[in-house]
């Protein structure tokens, strides 16, 4: 890209999103009055024209032909939560025995995969096989690996949504519809409302050969064994700590190739734990940062095999120190150019900002149910609530001045804001800054940071798209009901304040602005009343209350049985990653711990007899003989144990009973397994141990 390069340095700007079909692209290339139908779809949710579409497909298509592209792909994001794509090219035969390239309007927006193989929680039979794929104009089309590369939405022959990108979209039309409704109140002349996202994606990097050699890592994506090292991240010297040569390396290649689609990656540094890193891009639209964030996830790994390394974005990889999460950072805009979440420099004074704000707080009080289930999974049950990150009770932190304002406004009380307060460093060659109108509080689930919320419960691997969905739906639920009373109000000033009111009083036990770690915290959120749904199978039955599928189905975002299928879908998932983890400590413990043990103990033995030939004190060896003879007994003992809870699972009943038996029964037996395997580790030679440790994989990156 010698264009894009001076003196050996690229320039960002000259190839920034150069794989992408973006606005400027199409600008140049679509004719005028086609670019304005199809910015008029993607600004306005309008309908696309069948020969506009023509005429942008073949527009496209050129345009992939010349860098190289033969092929084109539906990507969409089934119920796997990964994406899925089939490859089709661009040839169509000619009568004289050739091809040539050719892609319709047609071939652009439907696609027609097999739905059959994919999640569909009782939705589909196998025999059902035909799917639909439609393409969604409002996230660009991009080239990769020579493909021309069209997100979709994902749906069944019957119109039932397979997908996770569907619900998504409904939900930020309806969030629209409902902001607009409340802004038109405060005589704002915006016509659209967006909710944007930034989603901060953490991940550890280890060395292929060392991940090569775990069994665990290769089928389960963490460590299902292995003593915690001399050294964790108690030290805290890793956090924002000089990034090692061979990650820095990793991370200037990853940006690249985000950059070449048009990803805002912006911010990368070590996280807390060893061998762990965090990537923060800039906002932007929900359903196409849903797009990146999935596509960065997958470009994470392909570039950390290039280096030799491997990107683990499992939540919880290592024991003992912290896992991996996703920051999903959340904020609502105008069409206009307006963040709805901005409180400017008197927030007390902006009656707009804190009726929005009034509507987030009822709405995370009234459907913390659906917040907690939006984040549930295998992988972060295991990081919730352990002290590294939020716990699974859903609460809302809002910083001090903006309780002072909440307080005064349900006491009908005037209060002096700090809002114009200096932050004084006291060192001359400093400058100071004015205070933020709030602190961070790394402890909850549910931040307000200054524009935007930070919702930090979501886990690393996930999609952010469910998450989001039920965000922007339950919000949108909460302006209805604010849009619905005041439309029909004789005095809205006077309506609004007494809202507003009412709102704060009975949803304020959701604000909590202590520390979400601390022990006391379960003890007073109890007595608010607040639900703490410890795990995915506490949380998912709720998808199907009378009260979510109500609303769910009043914004036409889910049927009931599009949430039944879901509520399947994740109970099963979560008993197969549990059913695939057993298996997996099985085959280890059986094929490579205890004959390690049993290794070890002969050694010891042979070395007792030959002392005692020689006629020299045996006493240590013996002892140690004893010791680890005793923990492969534990560990035969475990084996058996944990082989007869799996078995037992099938008689477990349907699938939230299912979930519940490996949850309760299976988990429990996989813990008494480690627990003795972990103990043998601690004292077993590196000679003669199986496979990489602790210490390995987490410092020799």
């Amino acid at each position: 890209m010698s264009e894009s390069t001076v003196q050996g340095i690229k320039n960002v700007p000259d190839y920034f999103g150069c794989n992408v079909f973006n606005e400027e692209t199409m600008k140049q290339r679509l004719p005028k009055n086609v670019y304005k139908s199809l910015l008029k779809t993607k600004t306005m949710g309008t309908a696309l024209d069948p020969d506009v579409a023509d005429v942008i497909a073949a527009t496209m298509k050129d345009w992939a032909v010349e860098k190289g592209v033969t092929h084109y792909t539906h990507w969409f994001h089934p119920m796997t939560g990964l994406s899925a794509e089939k490859h089709d090219s661009f040839i169509s035969p000619t009568d004289d025995g050739k091809v040539i390239m050719e892609f319709s309007g047609k071939e652009l927006i439907k696609g027609e995969p097999d739905a059959s193989s994919f999640p569909s929680g009782g939705l589909r039979a196998t025999f059902e096989a035909r799917g639909y794929t439609a393409w969604d104009p409002t996230s660009p089309a991009f080239i990769k690996d020579k493909t021309l590369y069209i997100p979709t939405a994902f749906c069944s022959y019957t119109g039932e949504t397979l997908d996770k990108k569907t619900p998504l979209l409904r939900s930020m039309e309806v969030i629209s519809e409902q902001a607009v409704r409340v802004l038109k109140f405060f005589g704002s002349k915006a016509t659209r409302v967006t909710t944007t996202v930034g989603p901060e994606q953490e991940y550890f990097l280890v060395d292929k050969k060392l991940y090569d050699q775990r069994k665990d890592l290769i089928y389960t994506g963490r460590t299902l064994f292995g003593a915690k090292a001399p050294k964790g991240q108690e030290l805290e010297d890793h956090y924002f700590g000089n990034i090692k040569t061979r990650v820095h390396d990793y991370m200037t290649e990853l940006d690249e190739e985000l950059w070449k689609l048009g990803i805002y990656s912006k911010t990368e540094h070590n996280e807390v734990a060893p061998a762990q890193h965090e990537m923060a891009p800039i906002f932007t639209t929900s359903n196409v940062a849903a797009d990146q964030n999935a596509l960065t996830m997958e470009i994470m790994k392909k570039v950390a095999l290039k280096h030799g390394l491997v990107c683990l974005l499992h939540e919880k990889p290592f024991a003992g120190v912290n896992g991996s999460g996703k920051h999903n950072n959340w904020s609502i805009s105008t069409n206009d150019g307006q963040n709805l979440l901005d409180p400017g420099k008197n927030p007390k004074d902006n009656i707009q900002f804190l009726t929005f704000l009034a509507a987030i707080i009822k709405a995370v009080d009234e459907n913390a149910d659906l917040l907690r289930l939006s984040v549930a999974s295998a992988g972060n049950d295991h990081r919730l609530g352990a002290n590294e990150a939020p716990p699974a009770i859903m609460s809302i932190f809002v910083g001090s001045e903006l309780q002072q304002i909440l307080d005064a406004l349900e006491t009908g009380e005037m209060i002096k804001s700090g809002a114009n307060e200096e932050f004084v460093i006291g060192v001359e060659a400093l400058p100071n800054f004015p205070k933020d109108t709030t602190d961070r509080n790394r402890t909850s689930p549910f931040a307000f940071t200054g524009n935007k919320f930070e919702f930090r419960s979501l886990g690393s691997s996930e999609t952010i798209a469910c998450t989001n969905c039920i965000l922007n739906t339950i919000v949108a639920n909460s302006l209805k009901e604010f849009a619905d009373r005041l439309e029909g109000a004789a005095d809205f000033t006077s309506e609004l304040n007494k809202l507003l009111v009412e709102t704060i009083k009975k949803h304020k036990r959701v604000i909590f602005n202590g520390n979400g770690y601390d022990a006391s915290w379960v003890e007073e959120a109890a007595r608010r009343g607040l639900p703490n749904y410890i795990s995915t199978v506490d949380a998912v039955p709720h998808y199907t209350d009378d009260k979510n599928v109500k609303m769910f189905e009043m914004f036409k975002v889910y049927t009931k049985t599009e949430l039944e299928s879901r509520t399947e879908i994740i109970l099963e998932n979560y008993s197969k990653v549990i059913n695939i983890e057993a298996l997996t400590m099985l085959d280890m413990a059986k094929k490579q711990i205890l004959p390690a043990g049993m290794e070890f103990a002969k050694e010891l033995c042979d070395s007792v007899n030959s002392k005692k030939s020689a006629g020299v004190s045996a006493d240590l060896e013996k002892k140690l003989a004893d010791k680890v003879s005793a923990l492969n007994a534990g560990i035969s003992e475990a084996i058996d144990e944990l082989d007869t809870k799996l078995i037992g699972a099938g008689d477990a009943g349907d699938a939230e009973a299912t979930a519940r038996y490996y949850r309760e029964t299976v988990f429990a037996a996989m813990q008494s397994l480690r627990a003795v395997a972990d103990e043998l580790e601690t004292i077993t030679p590196e000679t003669i141990w199986p496979f990489p440790t602790y210490g390995d994989l987490m410092f020799r990156v």
